[in-house]
Formats: C-alpha cells, sequence, structure tokens
C-alpha cells in the first residue's frame, strides 16, 4: 500500500523558487539511477535516461500522481519519512540527503552519535597543535581524538576505557578533576548545561542516554546538577587549572565545528599569557605518562 505523503510529521514545501530546485535535484536523481542499480529490469525500449517516475514513487511507497506533482513543483505538503523514502529509493548519498532536506525545509532527522574515525589531516592538525592542548568530540562529548598535550594536561587517558574516555564522564567522577579545575562547580555547571543543551537536539541517541543513566548512578554530584536541567550555549572561555605538576595555568578555549562531521568538534586550549606558555611547555617536558591521582 502507498504511504500517505501528508501523514505523521509534515511540511508544506517552500517557494516556487525552492520548489523548482527540489524537482530539479530529484529528476537528475531519477535520470542518473539505472534500473539495474535498484534491481529492475533495464531493457532496450525505455525513451528516457534513468528511472521512470513511476519506478522511484514504487521503490519509494508513494502514488505516481504525488511524485509527478512533487516533479512539476506543485504546492505540496510531504512528510519527513516520505523524504527518507526518496533518499533511498534514488540511492542518495548522505551529503545529497542533507540537500534535499534542505530544498524541502524539512528537519533533518537527528543522526545518533558514534565514534567515526577522525579523518588524518584533523587528527594530524590536532598533534600539530602541541605544546597548546586539543582534542576532538562528538556530540555525547567522547574523545575521539587528542594530543599529549591534552593527555598531559587532564592525565591518566591512556588506560581508560573507550566507554570512560569521555569528557563529562571525566568531569563528575575523577576526584583529580576537581582539583585540577580551580573552580570546578562553576567549570561543571556551564559544561553540563552545553552538554545537556547539546543531547536534547538529539534525545532518542542511545549512546547519550547510556551515558547520562551510567553518571546519574556514578555521581550524586551530577544527579542534583542534571536534575536542575542546567541549558547554556557555548561560548569561547578562559579556564583556570592548577596543574599537580606544573602548578597555575590559565587557558583561553574555544570549540569549532568539524566541516564534513559536524557531529564532532575540535577543541583547542591556548596560554592567556607568556608564564602561561611557559606553563605548558613545562608539561611538556614532563616524563611520560602523567598521572593525576583520581
Amino acid at each position: 500500500m502507498a504511504k500517505d505523503p501528508t501523514a505523521r510529521t509534515v511540511t508544506r514545501l517552500p517557494q516556487a523558487l525552492s520548489r523548482k530546485e527540489l524537482a530539479g535535484f530529484l529528476r537528475s536523481r531519477r535520470e542518473s539511477l539505472s534500473p539495474e542499480a535498484v534491481g529492475l529490469a533495464g531493457g532496450s525500449r525505455r525513451r528516457t535516461p534513468g528511472l521512470r517516475r513511476e519506478e522511484v514513487a514504487q521503490l519509494s511507497g508513494v502514488s505516481v500522481t504525488w511524485y509527478t506533482w512533487l516533479e512539476q513543483a506543485r504546492d505540496i505538503t510531504v512528510s519527513r519519512q516520505v523524504l527518507e523514502s526518496l533518499s533511498r529509493a534514488l540511492r542518495l548519498t548522505p551529503a545529497e540527503r542533507s540537500h534535499l532536506f534542505a530544498l524541502a525545509e524539512a528537519p533533518l532527522p537527528a543522526e545518533p552519535a558514534r565514534r567515526t574515525p577522525v579523518n588524518p589531516t584533523l587528527r594530524a592538525l590536532v598533534e600539530t597543535l602541541d605544546p597548546n592542548p586539543a582534542h576532538v568530540i562528538n556530540q555525547s562529548w567522547d574523545l575521539l581524538a587528542y594530543n599529549r598535550a591534552y593527555a598531559d594536561l587532564v592525565g591518566g587517558l591512556a588506560d581508560l576505557p573507550d566507554e570512560e574516555r569521555n569528557s563529562i564522564w571525566l568531569l563528575f567522577t575523577r576526584p583529580g578533576t576537581r582539583t585540577l579545575l580551580v573552580d570546578w562547580q562553576r567549570e561543571a555547571r556551564a559544561i553540563l548545561g552545553q552538554f545537556r543543551a547539546a543531547a536534547g537536539k538529539n534525545p532518542d541517541d542511545p549512546r547519550t542516554t547510556a551515558l547520562v543513566d551510567a553518571l546519574l548512578a556514578a555521581s550524586p554530584a551530577f544527579a542534583s546538577m542534571w536534575s536542575a536541567h542546567p541549558i547554556q550555549a557555548f561560548t569561547p572561555a578562559t579556564k583556570h587549572f592548577n596543574h599537580p605538576h606544573v602548578g597555575r595555568i590559565t587557558l583561553n578555549y574555544t570549540k569549532l565545528v568539524v566541516a564534513e562531521d559536524v557531529t564532532q568538534h575540535l577543541v583547542v586550549f591556548l596560554p592567556a599569557t607568556g608564564d602561561d606558555a611557559q606553563g605548558l611547555e613545562r608539561l611538556a617536558r614532563l616524563d611520560r605518562p602523567v598521572s593525576i591521582q583520581g
């Protein structure tokens, strides 16, 4: 049975110019896709390249009339579920799928957090930033990559299992972090507010849900702050550290979105003063590995 294109979450297609762009995009992808690529018989009697409209309609579970209206740039409604079906039927790449949703002015479904590999160039950049601490996180704040300076700043990362190599987990479950950060309470509230705002955009993500459940069980401080529903947007800020091996270091930090994977963020710490730069250099000269109690 064909799906009702107006069922569930629906949106009215945008203005005429955007509808024409959407129609042209769908037509181009339909005409570039061979029948054999989707398991259909090709044959030599086809008068148009690629798939026929009725074939795309069948593959995506909508009526031929409705799909024809879509390619004619009619002012109709479309559901997110149908856009997903069209994405699969037309074998769209992730970038093409995002473009389809953007043309339809429909919210793109959130992706589950995952430990996707950090691309080699970004990993090399993180390492090159040494002796300035830097790391890459995903939307659950898992540490995907970090340089030696960051490992020395927070200490003890190498021996942790993957599920504990997470910025929020380290913040609330390691006693050493409470003494490393000069104002732990303020920092914890700010960071948790950012984390909760990010988690709210993807409430059904299993990794984030598991992390929150584990933290609720492991940390009374996390449970107390989480119950207050902190929300805070990210802004570049200054952090004060009291490192057990090199003393007080003040660092400015910022966070950048990774263009090819917007679920990843590059976080960089830079010394606030010349004295702080010297502190990072002293940290870099310490014997390895650096350990922070707790």
